[in-house]
């Protein structure tokens, strides 16, 4: 009799339930976007009547009232990596009400059959600064379940549940010892994949910050330290008065197809590039002169400085037309139009003696 009157309390409540679930799903998703955390997973679900009615046949004696069944409306953020639980936590504590002696960081469980579980459940209200409807009060005083984890802790779980996997008692010895193996290896994995990527970042700061200081010999030359040296625009002095050849306009093109082109030159640091800009730019100049000449020409691309420079180098170090050929192969792809490129650059830059 108790638990139908908890049925029917859930019943009339499931406008509201849903409601609820529908609010805090935006308003997390608005304040991950605001953030720029991407995640994996955000879902919402309702408990189903049919899985109501079984909580309430097991522990049904624990709860007076429908308010007082916490997880009815559930909301589980999925993380890529481990430690951004902690922030997405944080976040969370900014925008709902938590009920704190009801949440649990069940990350802080030993044991280490435990991986799958160790998601942190905090239980919210809505506060009225996110959605107050006076039509429907409840909006504020009913309770939500919000459980984040990592990826590999969803995906562990999923596996102890399609298992069936619940206790010491349900499976033999030999796949229980198993089964823990695999949840001490997934949650080292998780570790790691959480530790790799925070060097990763603190190395692209610091890689940053060399380029930033014009420490150029100290910085490997790879795509990180390339796009940070782009972003300094070195080479936007000389494409400016490539421009004014012909009173022309800049358009802002990347240079990032060059970096290739820059490791088959051998190119080792970006103190090289540099090296290569300061000694070559005259020449790239002087080029420019002659393939723009009579042109009219309005606007240039920013990479035009770059491609120059490397057509000063590609010359300088011998390698002819067939260097310009692999250039523009590098760049453009296999085609017979670079061997025609390649022959009329060539003999352009006779024309300032760099052949």
């Amino acid at each position: 009799m108790h638990g139908e009157m908890i049925l029917d309390e859930y019943r009339d409540n499931l406008p509201i339930y849903n409601r609820i679930k529908d609010v805090v799903i935006e308003s997390l998703r608005n304040c991950l976007a605001a953030n720029n955390i991407m995640v994996t997973g955000l879902e919402g679900r309702i408990k189903t009547e049919k899985s109501l009615k079984g909580k309430l046949e097991l522990k049904g004696y624990k709860y007076r009232t429908v308010d007082d069944i916490t997880d009815i409306v559930g909301v589980r953020i999925i993380t890529f990596f481990s430690d951004e639980v902690d922030i997405i936590s944080a976040l969370a504590e900014k925008l709902f009400d938590i009920d704190w002696d009801n949440s649990v960081d069940k990350r802080k469980m030993l044991e280490i059959d435990r991986f799958g579980y160790m998601s942190l459940h905090y239980i919210c209200r809505l506060p009225k600064s996110i959605c107050d409807d006076p039509s429907m009060p409840q909006l504020n005083t009913l309770r939500f379940e919000l459980q984040m984890r990592s990826a590999l802790q969803h995906v562990w779980a999923n596996m102890q549940h399609d298992t069936g996997y619940k206790s010491d008692v349900e499976i033999p010895l030999e796949y229980q010892r198993s089964l823990n193996r695999l949840a001490g290896i997934l949650e080292l994995a998780d570790e790691q994949f959480s530790r790799i990527r925070k060097e990763i970042n603190d190395y692209r700061r610091k890689v940053q910050s060399l380029v930033a200081t014009g420490n150029f010999d100290e910085v490997p030359l790879n795509g990180d330290t390339f796009r940070s040296y782009s972003q300094l625009l070195p080479f936007k002095h000389l494409v400016d008065k490539i421009a004014t050849i012909n009173q022309a306009e800049v358009y802002e093109d990347s240079i990032m197809p060059y970096y290739n082109v820059l490791l088959q030159m051998g190119m080792k640091t970006i103190g090289d590039i540099e090296r290569m800009r300061i000694e070559n730019s005259d020449n790239a100049y002087q080029l420019a002169l002659i393939q723009l000449a009579g042109t009219g020409l309005d606007i240039v691309a920013y990479s035009v400085a770059m491609q120059n420079i490397c057509i000063v180098q590609i010359l300088k170090q011998g390698f002819g037309e067939a260097g310009l050929v692999r250039m523009f192969a590098n760049l453009y792809g296999e085609s017979d139009y670079n061997a025609q490129r390649a022959a009329r650059i060539f003999k352009q830059a006779q024309k300032i003696n760099l052949v």
